[in-house]
């Protein structure tokens, strides 16, 4: 793929760092590739947007789902994940998750991490939706995230790893060839370096986490605002399945005019019998599906929109009541002390909840080592697209994608420099013969730091655009979708993005440059194409709810692939089957016809 010239405007690079790989993201999967990396002898920088333990990981309630059980086995992981992912995961991705997922587990534990234990001293497991078996490792009762991101935090620091922090990630800088050079970030005025600069890395792993922030109401946190997505398509990456974005059943209803980060209520309290009843105390679960309550959060989430459809209420309530006060403060005291902190006691009343935005289950297109489709960048945990979660992510398989994916992206960039250094002594760079993708070997050649142009090149949209977005979204784009509310927001969508357009091609004229205004660039670019995948996917399937398309239809068990051209249109095309093709094949061209082109409806 060749990069698309797009890059947001902003100043020229005012200071530089020189690293083997920069580690974008400071949650599980940044600072797991990270610390992996350190080890295998590589000069790494952690770029985070906010602090070290900022990053989504530590807002992770549930836990971390592996085969670690008496009588759980990576084969049983496997059925549930594929069941979860409706006929749209990659089998063979699964299955390494699930097979490598236990030990990665066991390397978190050595690191530091501190999961709740029984009296007997084994692990304690419970279950969350999807699951058939106990096998959801928690720490803390529900602050799993927490502790994971202060173990990881604590290993980054007593290894002296170089790490800027407060800094927003820009673009993508290659070589002449089309190869990653490394990155440009903006430093929010704290610390050794401040404005932007630039990292210069032959290879650049992004591991941004999500984009919640696209939407009114979500569990992400105010840094989820989708730049790596943005980033990774300005490169010339590929995206896949981004329509598919599950909505959480049980975050707590704060309101209808609630907007930004909600609160979770974790599917562990399910998973430890909490009961969803609707206003007359009725559990409307039952029925529905076999595992009731603990169904796939996407059947949960639908079946607790229809009965608000019902009965025209604004949310549902979450029974746990009969757990009482000891279970609560000692299992679940994060959530506990959220709901009180909003005026409500879980002990004595039912939780009132409603499904909001939560994660991505597409991103940047992967393959099993994490290499997207740009020669030198890799991606993992949330912004990647591993083929793991399918048209629906299986609760809790979050955290171990971004230990599993991140331990082989590590692997794999120390390999390839060692390769080269082998080559650069003379010496044989592949002596046992293996098949090896040469165009995503990282190249030491970097990319002189740009000048800022006299005239910008992408359009930046005026900080307020954010919130237009977020409603845009949240009508038309939500847990419920029909073709009329897809086109409405896709029209609105264009609105924002032709209006930037002709003020940049008439006057030269953008929004200054700045945090708030990337951001609400990126969040542009990652709704578009959003919503030009969910128009195109004709059908429901997972977490992706077309009203009008009210049943699965196989024809559709395949994904759609969206590509960013240099004008700013997308270009969209699926693939003929659920497998993905190579992410470097050798025949390049095959990335771009490998499927059935279709227009997208932003390119009419």
């Amino acid at each position: 793929m060749t990069s698309t010239g797009i890059r947001l405007h902003a100043p020229a690079p005012g200071w530089s760092l020189d690293a083997d790989v920069v580690v974008v993201g400071s949650g599980v999967a940044g600072l797991t590739t990270a610390l992996r990396c350190d080890a295998a002898g590589l000069r790494t920088v952690v770029v985070t947007k906010a602090r070290l333990d900022d990053g989504s990981t530590r807002w992770a309630q549930g836990g971390i789902a592996a085969a670690l059980g008496e009588g759980d086995t990576p084969e049983q992981h496997l059925d549930d994940t594929l069941v979860a992912g409706a006929g749209l995961c990659d089998e063979e991705a699964v299955r390494i998750l699930v097979t490598e997922g236990p030990d990665a587990v066991r390397r978190l534990i050595e690191t530091g991490a501190h999961f709740d234990e029984s009296e007997a001293g084994d692990l304690e497991l419970t279950r969350e939706g999807g699951h058939h078996r106990r096998r959801i490792a928690h720490a803390g009762g529900d602050a799993t995230g927490a502790e994971i991101s202060r173990a990881l935090v604590e290993a980054v620091r007593a290894r002296g790893l170089r790490t800027v922090e407060n800094a927003l990630v820009l673009d993508l800088l290659t070589d002449a060839s089309g190869h990653t050079a490394g990155v440009t970030l903006h430093v929010m005025g704290e610390g050794q370096h401040d404005g932007v600069g630039a990292v210069h890395a032959p290879a650049v792993v992004l591991a941004t986490g999500g984009m919640g922030q696209v939407f009114s109401a979500t569990t992400n946190p105010s840094v989820s605002t989708g730049d790596g997505v943005a980033l990774a398509l300005r490169a010339g990456a590929e995206v896949s399945d981004l329509e598919f974005v599950q909505f959480h059943p049980t975050v707590l209803f704060l309101g209808p005019d609630a907007e930004g980060q909600q609160p979770l209520v974790s599917e562990a309290v399910r998973g430890e019998g909490a009961h969803l009843v609707d206003e007359h105390g009725e559990r409307f679960m039952l029925g529905q599906h076999e595992l009731a309550e603990l169904a796939p959060r996407d059947i949960v989430a639908k079946g607790i929109t229809r009965r608000m459809q019902e009965q025209g209420a604004e949310h549902m309530y979450l029974d746990a009541r009969h757990f009482g006060a000891h279970m609560w403060e000692h299992r679940f005291p994060t959530i506990l002390a959220a709901c009180r902190a909003h005026g409500i006691d879980p002990v004595t009343e039912p939780i009132p909840v409603a499904p909001a935005a939560h994660y991505a289950s597409g991103g940047v297109r992967t393959d099993s080592r994490g290499r997207t489709t740009v020669p030198g960048l890799y991606a993992c945990g949330e912004v990647a697209c591993t083929g793991v979660h399918g048209a629906n992510r299986l609760a809790s398989n979050s955290l171990l994608e971004g230990l599993v994916y991140a331990e082989r992206i590590a692997a794999d960039i120390a390999d390839r420099h060692d390769d080269d250094r082998r080559d650069e002594n003379g010496r044989d760079e592949n002596p046992h013969g293996e098949d090896r993708h040469d165009g995503n070997r990282p190249h030491a050649r970097v990319e002189a730091p740009l000048a800022r142009p006299e005239k910008p090149d992408h359009p930046l949209l005026a900080a307020e655009a954010r919130f237009a977005i977020q409603r845009i979204m949240t009508d038309g784009a939500g847990v419920l979708r029909s073709a009329i509310s897809l086109e409405t927001a896709a029209d609105r969508l264009q609105r924002l993005h032709t209006d930037a357009r002709d003020a940049l091609d008439e006057n030269g004229k953008t929004a200054e440059p700045g945090v708030d205004t990337w951001e609400a660039t990126n969040l542009l670019c990652v709704a578009r194409v959003l919503v030009a995948a969910a128009r195109l996917r004709e059908e429901t399937r997972g977490c992706h709810w077309r009203e009008d398309r009210a049943e699965r239809d196989d024809d559709w068990r395949r994904h759609i692939v969206v590509r960013l051209n240099p004008d700013r249109t997308l270009a969209v095309h699926t693939t003929d089957t659920p497998d993905f093709p190579p992410t470097l094949p050798r025949d390049r061209d095959s990335v771009r016809t490998g499927g059935t082109p279709t227009p997208s409806p932003q390119e009419q």
